[in-house]
């Protein structure tokens, strides 16, 4: 079965490569994450570990550079312990939130973009005023107009042509007008009635939240009758770009937390402007490379861990160091655990309860970001004018649709460019990330992209993947109220957990304001 995939996934790559005029000129590769670093801790611990070879020693160890580790680290620093040290895997910090370069032109390789947080999240709030994206003018917070997303934000390809905004068009379907009506009015009867916020962490706990969270949006959205196709296709969309599953799979607390925590829903005729979110380029890369500066001494990169070992008066880590080639021994009075809950139960030597059981809920959906160097642009069709985001309604099964790169560019003539597509995978795929060369990606993302862009593939010039296996926790039935997670999150010990997996999935909010709030907690 998966022969004949790749058989067929090349032979599509090839397809598209061969309609371009210089198809010897494609290039392209696998770039960021190095998986074989993940997959060491396998392999030396199926063995008796070596003996460390050097020693080390630190106040605080936070293990992971992610934006929840950076955020330890800012927690730490700011509450006067000047010997927080970060133990990262790669060669570059960030995470999910790292960028990336091509032919001249920043691009993303994670999360591209941060919508304006509101006041559950004073932690975020803090920062962007000291990045300089913020200010307080009269009593009124005013954002930084570079940063926000240029108009036009976003657009939908629907029967052949481009119409503004992501929600499929209703006119002249008064049945979808009347589902779209009723859903809006449901998420303002639950925000109402129930705790949402962002982060969740801020939100208080209810008996409401807990039912929602037991069964799936789908379920929850049948018994509401809302059955019309093209809700449901935007709803799943919604799911999938934020959770990496659809309806199906996520809760219905997850679900309703997409629109309650932040924007609502805003069905056509509200006259509601898109949700404000600041972008950049490279993504969210532009916050971590900034988190990552004040921590250049105290960030150790291509450092595999490989165990965990709390003792009575401290703790010792075991680590593989990628570029010494060999095992050393941290030693620290707290270890703080910034690293996917699945990781961390392999690491600890004595077992952990809680963090098996709620590791052992976790599913994570694996990804695909491609970053396409265009040589020009590319020919418009009819409708709504290129935007940076654009989607295709009832597109691939995977597909998420693209962003544009060079949107916020302010250079006044078009020319090359670079487009971001994303895919949320099934597990099932998890294997075929590793198994099947770039090539038979690059024909697949270039497969999608064609039916809303013909002439794509001739302007292609280089495709560069970023391969995520584990790149978010799916927020399932039960997760996110599991009683094991919240126990985590309330660990004072000498170890403790900073980590987006904590609220059951992956945010720039939650990761930020658990990894701050980390360095609050004392012993």
């Amino acid at each position: 079965m998966n022969l004949n995939r790749r058989g067929l996934l090349l032979g599509t790559a090839a397809g598209l490569l061969g309609c371009r005029p210089e198809a010897a000129a494609l290039e392209g590769g696998w770039v960021g994450a190095a998986h074989g670093r993940g997959h060491r801790l396998r392999e030396l611990k199926s063995g008796a570990l070596p003996a460390p070879q050097a020693q080390h020693r630190a106040q605080v160890l936070i293990l992971g550079a992610g934006v929840s580790g950076l955020a330890a680290a800012r927690g730490f620093a700011r509450a006067g312990v000047s010997d927080a040290q970060l133990l990262e895997l790669e060669d570059q910090a960030g995470g999910n939130s790292r960028g990336h370069q091509i032919g001249g032109l920043r691009c993303p390789l994670g999360a591209h973009y941060l919508p304006l947080p509101g006041e559950q999240a004073p932690e975020v709030v803090e920062l962007l005023e000291e990045l300089g994206l913020s200010r307080l003018e009269s009593g009124r917070r005013v954002y930084d107009e570079r940063h926000l997303c240029h108009s036009p934000q976003e657009r939908l390809f629907y029967q052949g042509a481009w119409v503004e905004g992501l929600l499929p068009p209703a006119e002249g379907d008064a049945a979808t007008l009347a589902q779209y009506r009723r859903f809006a009015r449901l998420v303002e009867q639950v925000r109402t009635e129930l705790s949402f916020a962002m982060p969740s962490l801020r939100a208080r706990d209810s008996a409401g939240r807990a039912r929602l969270d037991a069964m799936p949006f789908a379920q929850w959205l049948q018994a509401q009758g809302l059955v019309d196709a093209k809700l449901r296709w935007y709803l799943d969309y919604c799911c999938r770009d934020d959770y990496g599953a659809g309806t199906e799979t996520v809760s219905a607390w997850a679900g309703l937390h997409y629109f309650a925590s932040r924007h609502g829903f805003h069905p056509p005729g509200d006259e509601s402007e898109p949700e404000p979110v600041l972008t950049w380029p490279e993504g969210n890369a532009w916050l971590t490379e900034r988190l990552a500066v004040p921590q250049r001494e105290r960030l150790h990169s291509g450092m595999t861990v490989l165990q965990v070992d709390e003792q009575r008066h401290q703790v010792e880590v075991l680590v593989w160091n990628e570029k010494a080639q060999r095992v050393e021994q941290w030693t620290a009075q707290t270890v703080v655990f910034a690293l996917p809950l699945f990781i961390a139960a392999r690491l600890l030597r004595s077992p952990l309860p809680a963090l098996h059981s709620a590791a052992a809920k976790m599913r994570y959906a694996p990804w695909l970001v491609a970053n396409l160097r265009l040589r020009e642009p590319l020919l418009q069709r009819i409708g709504a004018a290129p935007a940076w985001d654009n989607v295709a309604y009832a597109g691939g099964a995977t597909a998420l649709g693209y962003v544009d790169a060079s949107h916020q560019g302010l250079q006044p003539q078009a020319g090359p460019t670079v487009l971001t597509a994303y895919h949320a995978l099934p597990a099932a795929q998890r294997g075929d990330l590793l198994s099947q060369p770039w090539s038979a990606w690059a024909g697949r993302v270039m497969a999608d992209l064609r039916g809303m862009h013909p002439d794509l593939p001739a302007k292609t010039e280089r495709v560069d993947l970023m391969r995520y296996g584990h790149a978010m926790s799916i927020p399932v039935p039960g997760l996110h109220t599991d009683a094991a997670l919240q126990a985590l999150s309330a660990l004072r010990g000498r170890l403790r957990f900073a980590h987006a997996d904590l609220a059951g999935y992956s945010v720039f909010e939650e990761a930020f304001c658990r990894g701050m709030a980390v360095a609050e907690k004392r012993s």
